[in-house]
């Protein structure tokens, strides 16, 4: 439905040609062999005959001149078209602007006869005037093409040698002409257009991909860095995380090393004051021990008193006992020799008395050896008790001398603790300062961070995460900007390739009706144009198509002409096959049968009978009047230098004479 609206949409849009303009008079001033002339013309036909040399064909190269025609076969340059010895030449065009229906053929004039004029000069220069104002090509190609008039589509004005050279131009070109001939051009004028606007959609789409390739290459490398700098972000925030942690694990090990201080230092005063404690108990047994030995000392002075007072007496008794004793063995040698003695009175008296002293004698030594033994036991006592109160004396003193030593220990100790535990406390303070000033930078990294990790496992993290930023260090800090610009421009230019890719599709759909349709339009008009063609032909004795070839590209599309005489088979028509009568035959029938279709309201042919015998010239003579008879309100302009047979149509013959080296025009009315 939308491809049929499409196509309907096409056809109406098709260009619709305004009511007829033909026409009137050709002024032709300074042009080649014409010093002056004024040549008018009729509706239908017009017949333009004379000797050759006598300027015929110079006034339908006029007339394609003042059309806008740049480049002709006879002058490769428009000067060379000025009358020699003249400097400016010009060509004056009356049309009949006459209004139709309300309408004039040319609108934006409102005279009934336009006037156009062009001026030609020695120098190369040229100008348009359109009603006595100046006016620029672009206007005059306007008001032709509004007429359907295009000066050089030989299938409207076809000059000199160019029946012959019919066949010889490329199909494409011949399919052109053809389209703007009928008024086709439309068709193909949008198909290019489409095409021109898709090539422009496939630069736009060369373009864009180019550039969203580009951009897709730049955002992969921006998009690559931004990840490199998210990683390097994230890396930061681990690092500063690492950092805060390795921080407070410093302040968390200080602390623990100073609890661990603390509770030293509260053990090492507990042992000071146990140490005092013992001192301070040592004192209490070294005083206790003191006064002991002191008593005991005092006791073992008078034990060793009476101990020599003893010994003494002991001394005493046994001196007096050894002299007791030497004594008593003097006695008792005495008694013995007194015994012997004892006869004698005297003697025994005396013996008696000696015997008596020594009875005492050995009573009193008896008794003093019983003190010696009462004083030996005495000593033995008063040496025990010494004995006794020496050991415990060296008791004592052993334990005295171990207190006293072990209070110098402990003095030592004390000492010693007394020192750590001010080296303690100073190392403590230190610590304190220390905690401080950790605290005061850990708190500057951010809130507190409880670890369980040691300082240097955080370390070892640290310096891993350094050699990962060490491999992100050129990582630009642009980096998410432009990788958000190229983003941003990428998704703008795939939003725009997918516009563009739409556009193309809506292109390339657009050009596909517009290809359908004018392939259907020009084959339905070859379909009613064959039928013509052919009808022709059959008059020359001939057969023959008009046929489309290559109509899947349009710049390769043309139109193929077949033609067969005299009961061959139609081949191609071009410049090998036929003769040259041949081909100018089946030319002119081409051209006759298209002569209905032919939008132009002027069609002109210069020598559509060379190279034709007489009997084919008669034929195509009797089918040009017959089409002119079909056709009344077409304006037909033939040129042939002789006259045309049986002209039962009102013709409006111009004869043309070179007089003195210019050309006279003189009109005969038939």
């Amino acid at each position: 439905m939308e491809k049929k609206r499409m196509e309907e949409t096409l056809e109406d849009k098709s260009e619709k040609i305004q009511p007829k303009a033909f026409l009137k008079e050709i002024i032709l001033e300074n042009f080649m062999s014409y010093e002056y002339a004024r040549i008018p013309f009729e509706a239908g036909l017009n017949l333009i005959c004379g000797p050759n040399g006598s300027g015929k064909s110079s006034i339908l190269l006029a007339l394609s001149v003042g059309l806008g025609q740049a480049y002709t076969e006879r002058s490769k340059k428009l000067s060379g078209l000025i009358r020699r010895g003249e400097e400016l030449a010009r060509i004056t065009l009356l049309f009949d602007n006459s209004p139709v229906n309300g309408k004039r053929p040319i609108s934006g004039y409102n005279s009934d006869t336009f006037m156009l004029s062009r001026y030609l000069r020695r120098d190369g220069t040229y100008w348009y005037e359109a009603e006595y104002r100046e006016v620029p090509k672009a206007e005059v190609v306007k008001i032709l093409s509004s007429l359907g008039i295009n000066p050089d589509n030989m299938l409207i004005i076809m000059h000199q040698n160019m029946v012959e050279e019919f066949s010889v131009i490329p199909p494409n070109q011949k399919l052109v002409m053809l389209e703007e001939a009928v008024g086709f051009q439309n068709y193909r004028k949008r198909i290019v257009e489409a095409q021109e606007r898709l090539s422009q959609v496939l630069s736009e789409e060369s373009s864009v991909l180019s550039l969203l390739s580009n951009a897709e290459q730049t955002l992969q490398y921006w998009r690559e860095q931004y990840g490199k700098y998210l990683k390097r972000r994230e890396l930061n925030e681990k690092k500063n995380y690492l950092k805060r942690e390795l921080a407070w694990a410093y302040v968390t090990k200080t602390e623990k090393n100073l609890n661990s201080l603390n509770q030293e230092l509260k053990k090492k005063n507990l042992s000071l004051e146990n140490l005092a404690r013992e001192l301070k108990e040592i004192g209490k047994e070294l005083d206790e021990a003191s006064k002991a030995l002191e008593r005991l000392s005092s006791e073992r002075r008078k034990l060793f008193s009476s101990l020599l007072e003893g010994e003494k007496e002991v001394g005493g008794f046994e001196a007096y006992l050894k002299v007791f004793d030497e004594t008593s063995k003097k006695i008792d040698f005495l008694l013995g020799l007194a015994r012997e003695n004892m006869g004698k009175g005297r003697e025994k008296e005396e013996y008696g008395k000696v015997f008596e002293w020594f009875l005492r004698f050995r009573e009193e030594a008896k008794t003093l050896n019983e003190k010696l033994k009462e004083a030996k036991r005495k000593i033995e006592n008063l040496r025990s008790n010494f004995s006794m109160v020496e050991e415990k004396i060296v008791s004592l003193q052993e334990k005295y001398v171990g207190w006293r030593v072990k209070e110098a220990v402990l003095s030592f100790q004390k000492e010693y603790l007394e020192r750590e535990v001010g080296e303690l406390k100073d190392k403590i303070k230190r610590f304190e300062e220390e905690l401080n000033q950790q605290t005061l930078e850990a708190k500057k990294t951010g809130v507190r961070v409880e670890t369980t990790r040691s300082i240097q496992e955080i370390s070892e993290d640290l310096k891993v995460l350094g050699v990962q930023l060490a491999s992100l260090a050129d990582v630009s800090e642009d980096a998410e900007k432009m990788y958000r610009r190229y983003l941003k421009i990428f998704e703008e230019l795939k939003q725009k390739s997918e516009v563009v890719a739409e556009n193309k599709r809506k292109m390339l759909a657009e050009i596909e009706v517009r290809k359908q349709t004018w392939r259907r339009i020009l084959e339905d008009f070859l379909g009613e144009l064959n039928k013509t063609y052919k009808s022709t032909l059959s008059a020359v004795d001939a057969t023959g198509e008009v046929r489309l070839i290559n109509m899947e590209n349009i710049g390769d599309a043309g139109l193929e002409l077949t033609v067969g005489f005299h009961g061959l088979p139609p081949t191609t028509l071009d410049a090998y096959t036929q003769s040259g009568g041949e081909r100018s035959t089946a030319t002119m029938a081409f051209l006759l049968s298209l002569q209905k279709h032919v939008k132009s309201p002027i069609r002109a042919v210069d020598e559509f009978d060379v190279h034709m015998d007489p009997r084919n010239r008669e034929l195509v003579s009797r089918l040009i009047i017959s089409t002119v008879k079909s056709q009344p309100n077409i304006q037909y302009i033939v040129i042939t230098p002789s006259q045309l047979p049986f002209l039962d149509v009102e013709t409006n013959v111009i004869v043309v004479q070179n007089v003195a080296g210019k050309s006279k025009v003189k009109t005969v009315a038939v």
